[in-house]
């Protein structure tokens, strides 16, 4: 036992004697190479004594990153995360500066941006010194796992065995439809899915359908917190209030959460022991890392955060994952460069700030959120959810099947198998569940297939004024042709003068290939023979329209209905699969259309884009070549891959339908092992709900 102590305290003096000389000898290549890094005085240095001063230098660097870095991004926790993301470089090259003036007689200089330069060059090099010698070490990657694990059970007082219940790891791979993860595993684009599905006792796999908003706002409320009732679309138009509330706004997050936790007056999938990683909402999680809902609150828990400070608080980490960031910058600009040069069709606008939003979603967002889930396991927690969005992010730009999004896929394959390594490690057996929200549906946008937007073709069909570029296009003009003809009025001459009354301008929303149409100065919800007596020509104008497969209105006669092209209007509760406007698009989508019809919020005009069964491409509202919101191809399959050793998600020969039911089938999961993992609530209670702001109290 003291052979041991003594040789693993060894083996680390010699790490650290390793790494000190490695980044001596780098202060000094440095010094050579840049001429704004000076480690001598003006009148030069003998070899010994630059030597000498480029130790001290490296060894104050080394202790100041060690010491001062975690209190620094302490400190800076109130700065959101991309921005925290580019200041490292900045924040590193502070503690070089400060270094070398903790250097005897003056010898260290260096300008501010040399020193950016050099400590991230160190930083670097020092980081991949630490990992060889780990990598030559066979045991040593094992025995540091092994000691945090220790570290952990000794701080949580818990028994140092496996023996326990065991913990579950939902990770939600963003976007990733049935198919595309199917086909990774297939081509050994995914290794790690492919081992799970290879092994008998393994995982299974099959898919689940969406409901008609076939996004994250209403798939992950459903799954997180087991309602996703009124959730018409990712944005919408609430007329009592006039907002429009959109899923990715902190305070919208919020409210969503609150009135789903009220509905089912339950805190959610995690309020027990439970972490949120990444997410839009809590799932009543008392540990928080980047979840959106809760950067909207005010007070202590407002700073979720806070999560990522045990990753960026380590230096070599925040440096790797700053020039991971760096270089995703330029992979992208390169990327988009090359698809510009090929032509390559569908393709959308890819500047401005899109390259350091892809940066941040496929490298900083999946860092912080893969080390908390490492964290989370480590800490021995019942259940952690982790939403990973680097697929979902680059597959919009790319498309959904394109090498660009397959490269991510491969990424995140990687970060699945470091998951995997951990957990035969972490105090506690885990189960790792993988799923995903959606799917994404390819094709060219609709703008860029008609030339002009979906809120243009609405303002034509209600007469009011459109943008020239959109008059000239043959929908613009025949929308214009049927407000006159619908008025009965003669087809003016181009360049004819046009004087009548202005309608109020209508709210256009997109949400993928999935349209929401509502007019503010209709009390309620409009009905279909208003909308004839004051826009005679809308309805007819969206429903033959070539890019749109079919609408959803209220009638004052028949209740709700569908149009379609061709004057075709089919009743809602007539309405049948495969038939009518909705013959291409599957099995349960008159469902998801009457589920949707019964919500307070659902839009005066749904519209739904038109569907190519043959090449599975819809046409997206938004400027985005792979799009989910609606209905339509892949975007309503995501998948479900589960442990063989949990039960079955659904009866056999059955589907696995909704957020919702995904929700139970999850719930149910984390019950089946000993002991209660999920407090059963009495009726009437709220399962530790705190309903002034729809959360639940922290633990103890």
């Amino acid at each position: 036992m003291g052979d041991g102590r003594w040789r693993t305290a060894g083996n680390a003096l010699m790490r650290v004697t390793v790494v000190w000389a490695v980044s001596t000898l780098t202060m000094l290549a440095l010094a050579g190479i840049l001429p704004d890094f000076q480690l001598q005085s003006d009148d030069g240095d003998s070899i010994t004594k630059t030597a000498f001063t480029a130790a001290w230098g490296a060894g104050a660097f080394g202790l100041l990153s060690a010491l001062v870095w975690p209190v620094l991004v302490r400190a800076l926790l109130i700065v959101p995360a991309l921005v925290l993301g580019m200041l490292v470089f900045f924040l590193n090259g502070s503690l070089l500066l400060l270094a070398l003036r903790l250097i005897p007689d003056g010898r260290g200089a260096a300008n501010p941006e040399t020193a950016v330069v050099v400590a991230a060059v160190m930083s670097a090099v020092a980081s991949a010194t630490s990992t060889a010698l780990a990598v030559r070490d066979d045991n040593a990657y094992r025995r540091r796992l092994s000691r945090l694990a220790d570290r952990h059970r000794r701080r949580s007082g818990t028994d140092s065995g496996r023996s326990g219940p065991p913990g579950t790891v939902f990770i939600q791979l963003d976007g990733v439809g049935h198919d595309v993860l199917a086909h990774a595993a297939e081509s050994g684009l995914m290794p790690t899915v492919a081992r799970w599905l290879a092994n008998e006792d393994g995982h299974r796999l099959i898919p689940w359908r969406t409901d008609w908003s076939s996004q994250t706002g209403s798939s992950q409320l459903g799954i997180l917190h087991g309602s996703n009732h009124d959730i018409p679309a990712f944005r919408w138009y609430e007329k009592e209030s006039g907002d429009v509330m959109v899923s990715s706004r902190p305070a919208s997050a919020l409210e969503l959460q609150r009135r789903a936790i009220a509905r089912t007056r339950d805190g959610g999938l995690l309020t027990v022991d439970g972490a949120s990683r990444g997410n839009l909402f809590s799932g009543g999680a008392d540990q928080l890392a980047l979840v959106l809902s809760m950067a909207a609150r005010l007070g202590k828990g407002r700073r979720s955060r806070a999560g990522y400070f045990a990753y960026f608080s380590d230096p070599a980490n925040a440096v790797r994952t700053a020039l991971s960031f760096l270089a995703e910058v330029c992979r992208e600009i390169g990327q988009s460069t090359r698809a510009r040069i090929r032509k390559d069709t569908p393709r959308i606008k890819r500047g401005g700030l899109y390259p350091f939003i892809r940066a941040f979603a496929t490298v900083v967002e999946r860092d912080v959120v893969v080390s908390a889930v490492i964290g989370d396991m480590f800490a021995g927690r019942t259940a952690v959810y982790a939403d990973l969005v680097a697929y979902d992010e680059v597959a919009h730009h790319s498309g959904p099947r394109s090498r660009d999004a397959e490269k991510v896929l491969a990424r995140l394959d990687r970060s699945l198998a470091l998951i995997v390594k951990v957990a035969e490690h972490t105090p506690r057996r885990y189960r790792i569940v993988l799923l995903s929200d959606h799917g994404q549906s390819p094709g060219e946008t609709f703008a860029g297939a008609y030339g002009l937007t979906l809120k243009d073709l609405v303002r034509a069909g209600c007469g009011l004024p459109v943008p020239r570029r959109a008059q000239r296009t043959r929908s613009g003009s025949e929308a214009r042709d049927a407000v006159r003809i619908a008025l009965h009025r003669r087809p003016v001459e181009e360049g004819e003068a046009e004087h009548r009354a202005k309608p109020s301008d209508p709210v256009v929303l997109a949400s993928g290939n999935l349209g929401l149409i509502s007019f503010p100065d209709m009390a309620g919800r409009a009905s279909r023979e208003q909308l004839d007596r004051s826009r005679p020509a809308l309805l007819g104008t969206l429903a033959n329209h070539p890019g749109i497969g079919f609408l959803l209105v209220r009638s004052e006669r028949h209740g709700s209905v569908v149009l379609g092209r061709g004057g075709v209007e089919i009743p809602l509760s007539e309405l049948k699969d495969g038939e009518g406007p909705l013959a291409s698009f599957g099995p349960g989508a008159a469902a998801a259309v009457r589920r949707t019809d019964s919500f307070p919020h659902v839009a005066d005009i749904m519209v739904n884009s038109m569907y190519d069964e043959s090449t599975g491409r819809v046409h997206a509202f938004e400027e985005q070549i792979g799009s989910h919101g609606g209905l339509g191809g892949e975007q309503s399959r995501p998948f479900l891959l589960w442990p063989a050793d949990l039960s079955a998600p659904v009866a056999e020969g059955t589907e696995l339908v909704g957020a919702e039911q995904v929700h139970k089938v999850l719930r149910r999961w984390l019950r089946e092992c000993p002991g209660p993992q999920i407090p059963l609530a009495a009726p009437g209670t709220t399962s530790g709900v705190d309903e002034a702001d729809g959360t639940v109290p922290a633990a103890g």
